[in-house]
C-alpha cells in the first residue's frame, strides 16, 4: 500500500456559498481532486490530494522525487516528467457505462497522461499532440481530433461517454469529432499509465470524475473550471 509522508494538511473552501458544485452530483460523483483542497504538503511538494467526494479514492505519492510541486495561491500541482512524477490511489476506479470527466489543466508536452491505470494496461486519457486526445480502455482506443483550440494551451477539457459514443468539449466548445468505444473505464493514477509510462508534464488545478453524464452537467463543469 501506498504511504502517506507526514506532511502539513491544507483544506478549507476557496469558493462561495451556494450554487453548483459537483458535490451537488450526489452519488454520481466518483471522484474530485478539488482545487486548493484536500492538499498534504512535503515541504513545498504535493504527497496526498484528498478525493473531496464522499469515495476515499485519495491520491497519494510517498516516493518525494515523484511528488509534483505545490502552488498555494493557484492551487496548481505541477509535474515534472523527468522525474517522472505522479499521484496514486489503491481505491480502483471503475466505470463501466456512460461517464464524465472534467479537469482544468496546461500541459508543458505531449504525448503524456492525464488520467491513467498503473496497475491496468491500455487504460488512460491522454494527450497524443497539441490537436490529438487519446482515449484507451480494455486495450482499444479512440483519437479525438480537435477543431477549436490547442490542447497544450491553459484549458478546461471534459470528456463524456454516453451510450458508448465520446465527446470532447474544450474551453466550453464542443468537438466536431466524436468517437465509439465500450469498456470498463479503470483508473487510479493522476499523471502515468501501467508501468510508470507518458509521465505528464505541466500544471494541473482540479479533477472531475463522475458517472453519468447529460448536458447539463457538462454544462456546470465547464462553467465551474471556467473560473479556475
Amino acid at each position: 500500500m501506498l504511504a502517506l509522508k507526514l506532511g502539513m494538511s491544507i483544506g478549507g473552501s476557496n469558493r462561495p456559498m451556494g450554487g453548483w458544485t459537483p458535490a451537488s452530483e450526489g452519488t454520481d460523483l466518483v471522484a474530485w481532486y478539488k482545487n486548493k483542497e484536500g492538499i498534504t504538503l512535503n515541504g513545498s511538494d504535493v504527497s496526498a490530494w484528498a478525493d473531496s467526494s464522499s469515495n476515499s479514492h485519495d491520491m497519494v505519492q510517498a516516493t518525494a522525487s515523484e511528488q509534483p510541486a505545490y502552488n498555494a495561491s493557484t492551487g496548481a500541482l505541477t509535474f515534472d516528467k523527468t522525474a517522472v512524477q505522479s499521484l496514486q490511489t489503491t481505491s480502483q476506479i471503475s466505470i463501466s457505462g456512460d461517464f464524465t470527466v472534467g479537469v482544468r489543466l496546461d500541459p508543458s508536452a505531449v504525448n503524456v497522461i492525464i488520467l491513467g491505470d498503473n496497475t491496468t494496461t491500455n487504460e488512460f486519457f491522454k494527450i497524443s499532440n497539441s490537436t490529438t486526445l487519446r482515449f484507451k480502455t480494455d486495450g482499444s482506443q479512440v483519437d479525438i481530433t480537435v477543431n477549436d483550440g490547442d490542447l497544450t494551451d491553459d484549458n478546461y477539457l471534459v470528456v463524456t461517454r454516453a451510450s458508448n459514443v465520446v465527446s470532447l468539449y474544450v474551453n466550453g466548445t464542443l468537438q466536431t469529432d466524436t468517437e465509439t468505444l465500450s469498456g470498463t473505464v479503470d483508473i487510479d493514477a493522476i499523471g502515468v499509465r501501467l508501468n510508470n509510462a507518458n509521465p505528464y508534464d505541466g500544471i494541473i488545478k482540479e479533477v472531475q470524475i463522475y458517472d453519468s453524464t447529460s448536458a447539463e452537467l457538462t454544462a456546470n463543469i465547464n462553467t465551474y473550471l471556467s473560473t479556475l
